[in-house]
């Protein structure tokens, strides 16, 4: 898990939230319920949002802000991810847990509804986060099934570490081995449906990803990820056609290795040999592309 930091004199915590990438993602069936089964290869990267704590005679709530709070700011009540993961934590404490009030300030610099697991991400941060602030104790095991009730993507988002996804995304494995790489993030502005992206799909299943140990370059991993799909990709393109246009802007930066969409978009990734590579290519994309949020760096 990623660790909280504390500052002492305050005893204001925070909890980082990374940005979630699926690197290929496959649907792969369907339950009788009507949830989609998933395959897919997720990996963290260094761009993401950042959740604070900061006690008060209050009770808990939470405050939006960062770059993208403003497109969130009547999504802050007990609807909000955060706020459902707290109440769900508060329910399993046990005796010894000290629940107290305060605030909540997520810095919301992840574009909203982008295919990236910022919501996910944040709910994950809130269970790690409180679960310190509250002395609560609760173990891996039980997160992870609080988790599992709040999104797909919690679970896999409450370590932030490169994972194999499958089910409904409860099921968790160990990842290859990833090489050295570097990533760039681009998403167009537009917020996307997931509900209305499934439902734009053909109907047609993949079949589960053969994966290896480990990958020992950017290279060998690429090779084997473009044999690979994004099952929600082209649908994505008819709810959001700029889809298209980012990534095909993506592709044409220098060293490119891979242009790919993430989740159910909008945003699209590309990978790059290196890190000062993808930063480069971010740094050129951001100019040319002005109204575009953009991002290069490093995986976590």
């Amino acid at each position: 898990m990623t660790s909280a930091t504390m500052d002492p004199t305050t005893r204001i915590l925070t909890e980082a939230a990374p940005a979630k990438i699926n690197l290929y993602l496959h649907v792969t069936g369907k339950r009788p319920d009507g949830y989609h089964l998933l395959d897919s290869l997720v990996v963290f990267a260094g761009a993401g949002d950042r959740l604070r704590y900061e006690p008060g005679p209050e009770r808990l709530h939470l405050v939006l802000d960062g770059r993208f709070g403003a497109a969130l700011c009547d999504a802050a009540g007990p609807d909000n991810l955060v706020m459902k993961a707290a109440a769900a934590l508060e329910s399993a404490c046990g005796p010894e847990a000290q629940v107290r009030g305060g605030r909540l300030v997520l810095e919301k610099e992840l574009p909203v509804a982008s295919g990236i697991g910022g919501g996910s991400a944040d709910a994950a941060a809130a269970l790690r986060l409180l679960n310190r602030v509250w002395n609560a104790q609760v173990d891996r095991g039980t997160l992870l099934r609080l988790a599992e009730k709040l999104g797909a993507d919690v679970p896999v988002c409450l370590a932030s570490q490169s994972a194999r996804m499958e089910g409904i995304g409860e099921t968790l494995s160990a990842a290859p081995t990833l090489p050295d790489c570097g990533m760039v993030l681009v998403n167009c502005g537009q917020a996307v449906s997931t509900p209305d992206v499934f439902r734009k799909r053909d109907g047609a299943f993949l079949p589960r990803a053969a994966l290896p140990v480990r990958w020992p370059d950017a290279a060998a991993m690429v090779a084997d990820l473009v044999r690979l799909d994004n099952s929600l990709e082209a649908p994505a393109c008819m709810v959001c056609p700029p889809v298209r246009t980012v990534l095909s802007a993506i592709e044409t930066l220098p060293e490119c290795l891979l242009s790919r969409m993430s989740g159910s978009g909008a945003t699209c990734f590309g990978l790059f040999p290196s890190v000062q590579s993808a930063q480069a290519a971010a740094a050129r994309l951001a100019q040319a592309e002005p109204g575009w949020w953009v991002w290069g760096g490093g995986l976590v």
